[in-house]
């Protein structure tokens, strides 16, 4: 069936196609042998939250008697079964990919091995690891006489054993038992060697291996061990006790989604019928579900963290993060903002000029008062902490803190006690609204007046994502912004004020008129013979509206250009819709995250930087924050830094109506790989910067 209904492509479909490009790297030759293992990891981790969230809300539209035809535009029985295919296919494939590693691995002297591989000097050494380490760390569980069957955790994997016994009057006995793959230790265990090959089990490997230790109370002919793997609903159901505060609301809620419906079950296609059959009539699993065959090992996002064994050969070589021309880590960073907005384009350039700046405005006498929004937070967030340090030197610290940030609400809860602790103000947003906004402002009083100071970004404040993803900040000084951004805190305040703001864009109230009002402007050009042109960079564009008004300036002429990462429901290139847009997805060894948005203005561009993508959610649900770039400079650095993506040639995919992932033609053009140019891009300023000062 084609995936295209009104003229748009179906959002799972899009995403699906996403995750296909990300497996494309994990099945490129050019990619370095580990870093496609990390591809294989971060495939199975985009899927496991697929599952647990899109596919669940399609699940819950059926049971909750929706009209999903209208909802979807098909029914939603046929698309989840649309779904199941998509993914078995993806997931052979990505089998497929795995054995082809692991046979590339074999050449350079890493060779990944079963239980039944496993030579007599590794032998004793699992063993001894299995007692030390293991052992004290298993679950298992006997099944068959249990009236209940055990919660099984779609964080885990697991073990479905099968034991045959023999009885007394020589009948064989079956008894089924489950064992839980320990998460607390490393799913790689390193073998030592006395080669210069090196050895590497899998822990589900080390527990089959001594599954003789486990069960020896029991008389049994054979045993076997098959892995399983549950997904389940993840979204989270709220009570309405108004005796209840949120953080104990969600706190409740975040455990009772350990026993969300369960939306997909995934086996070892090697595992007997009799036991499979088991275990899907003893969990209620229905042959209707997404039940999905699968290798002899699941969880394969821990392959993200697969042991690197000193082969730094291959691995992606680490491109250091670069200064910010003109802005040091040395000496007073306010003082330098005062002068002038910078922009960081992280990971190319340090996050640590946030780090600075938290910190400097935690000890400085006449900072009075930050206010920060915080979505998702590093295990050790140094954010936190320069917070803390603040609330210790006696200033006023205000933090919104997003609670409902999904799969990271326990570490928020975590850290938002820890706060409250300290005296730090908390705010947790809006009802009904979630807080996706990424900004800063603190209050300094300088020659007895209050003066603010502040970032805006794109990404989140997360010292260990901006390693990886691609996200752009702003440090300001200015005025009018900052007014505006101050204007926000006072929103979650006192929420049922709707401020009107200069210069910000915000959503819930004005995104989506503001953006309606931009492109209009550039039909108008475009129909008055001006020049008209329309450059987007985002990670997904899913809302109908938003995709009628670009079809509609394409229609009007307007040259549009768009950098999706992910979900695209727009189709471009179509004869009387869209032929004035192009659309390519840059997936590399860095996640692209920033949200870049550029209008041509008959020849005087507007640029913007926004926390948001053009989705529903985040036009119309959420506090979203897009920041207009006033600094001609740094407004020209993100018109080159999107001239850079827009020409990749080696990482970029063209999207189209069939979801084929076509790599972009180079024709005569070089290789153009656009990550690695970025950063040349910025080594060159710094370089053009040192030749001047000699």
């Amino acid at each position: 069936m084609s995936s295209i209904s009104n003229n748009y492509i179906d959002r799972e479909k899009s995403w699906l196609t996403f995750n296909a490009r990300v497996l494309q790297e994990a099945n490129d030759e050019n990619v370095p042998l580990l870093d496609r293992f990390r591809f294989l990891g971060i495939f199975s981790n985009n899927l496991d939250e697929f599952f647990r969230v899109r596919y669940a809300a399609i699940r819950r539209l059926i049971h909750e008697n929706h009209e999903t035809e209208k909802i979807l535009g098909l029914p939603a029985e046929q698309l989840l079964k649309e779904i199941t295919d998509i993914v078995i296919e993806q997931q052979s494939e990505s089998l497929r990919i795995l054995s082809e590693i692991e046979k590339k691995l074999e050449k350079e002297n890493i060779f990944i091995i079963n239980e039944k591989q496993v030579i007599k000097e590794q032998e004793n050494f699992i063993h001894e690891f299995f007692i030390q380490k293991v052992s004290p760390a298993l679950v298992t569980i006997m099944l068959n006489d249990l009236e209940e069957f055990p919660l099984l955790k779609d964080t885990s994997g697991y073990l479905a054993i099968k034991l045959v016994m023999i009885s007394n009057s020589g009948q064989e006995d079956i008894r089924y038992a489950v064992i839980e793959i320990p998460h607390t230790i490393n799913r790689f265990v390193v073998l030592p060697s006395n080669s210069e090959k090196q050895y590497i089990i899998l822990l589900d490997d080390v527990i089959r291996l001594n599954l003789n230790s486990i069960f020896n109370i029991f008389d049994y002919k054979s045993v076997s061990a098959h892995m399983i793997k549950i997904t389940r609903d993840a979204q989270l159901e709220f009570d309405s006790d108004l005796s209840k505060s949120l953080i104990e609301k969600i706190s409740s809620s975040v455990k009772e989604r350990r026993v969300g419906e369960p939306v997909r079950f995934v086996y070892d296609q090697a595992i007997g019928k009799d036991t499979l059959d088991f275990f899907l009539k003893r969990m209620n699993i229905l042959s209707s579900e997404s039940i999905i065959p699968g290798g002899r090992y699941h969880n394969r996002r821990d392959y993200m963290n697969f042991p690197n064994l000193g082969r730094y050969d291959l691995l992606y070589r680490e491109n250091h993060p670069l200064p910010i021309p003109g802005l040091s880590l040395e000496g007073s960073i306010l003082e330098r903002i005062k002068k002038k907005d910078y922009l960081l384009y992280a990971p190319y350039q340090s996050f640590s000029y946030i780090i600075k700046f938290l910190r400097e405005a935690a000890l400085d006498p006449k900072v009075v008062s930050i206010k920060i929004t915080l979505y998702r937070l590093a295990k050790n967030s140094q954010i936190v902490s320069s917070l803390i340090n603040a609330a210790k030197n006696g200033k006023k610290v205000t933090v919104q803190i997003e609670l409902q940030a999904r799969f990271d609400e326990e570490s928020n809860i975590s850290y938002s006690e820890q706060m409250q602790t300290e005296g730090i103000e908390l705010i947790f947003g809006v009802k009904g609204l979630k807080v996706h906004s990424k900004i800063c402002v603190i209050e300094r009083i300088e020659e007895g007046r209050v003066k603010r100071y502040g970032f805006i970004s794109t990404g989140n404040f997360n010292e260990n994502s901006a390693k990886v993803y691609t996200d752009v900040t702003l440090f300001t000084s200015n005025t009018e912004i900052l007014k505006d951004a101050a204007k926000i805190f006072d929103f979650f305040d006192v929420n049922y004020r709707v401020h009107r703001y200069k210069h910000l864009i915000v959503s819930p109230h004005y995104t989506r008129s503001r953006f309606n009002k931009l492109i209009d402007r550039e039909i108008l050009n475009a129909l008055s013979g001006k020049e008209a042109y329309i450059k987007l960079k985002m990670n997904s564009i899913s809302d109908f509206k938003m995709t009628d008004k670009l079809y509609e300036a394409s229609q009007a002429g307007v040259k549009i250009q768009l950098i999706i990462r992910g979900i695209c429901c727009l189709i471009p290139g179509v004869k009387g819709l869209s032929e004035n847009i192009e659309a390519i997805s840059i997936v590399d060894n860095y996640l692209e995250h920033s949200r870049i948005y550029i209008f041509g203005n008959a020849g005087d561009p507007e640029v913007f930087i926004s926390s948001a993508d053009f989705m529903t959610r985040n036009l119309d649900a959420r506090v979203e924050v897009t920041c207009p770039i006033y600094d001609p400079e740094i407004r020209k650095e993100l018109i080159e830094t999107f001239e850079i993506g827009w020409k990749a040639n080696v990482k970029a995919r063209i999207h189209s109506s069939d979801l084929l992932n076509r790599y972009r033609k180079r024709g005569d053009e070089k290789t153009f790989r656009a990550q690695q140019e970025m950063y040349n891009y910025y080594q060159n300023k710094l370089d053009v910067i040192a030749e001047n000062v000699q």
